[in-house]
């Protein structure tokens, strides 16, 4: 299991999972998956930091990997 910190960083954010995948365009189910340290493809990683207002050099911030 891969471990990332969106969870927390989406939380301080005050963004619900709902309101983040709409951002993100993805399912609200893809961020539970991936909040549990389940895998994503690299692309759903770059929708998910681009929608938290992240730039793609601050993967580091969310994803291990």
């Amino acid at each position: 299991m891969s471990k990332n910190t969106l969870k927390k960083f989406r939380e301080s954010l005050m963004i619900s999972k709902a309101e983040l995948a709409r951002k993100a365009n993805i399912s609200p189910i893809t961020i539970a998956r991936i909040e549990q340290g389940k895998p994503c493809r690299t692309e759903t990683k770059r929708k998910i930091i681009l929608a938290l207002g992240l730039k793609i050099s601050d993967k580091k911030k969310i994803f291990d990997d």
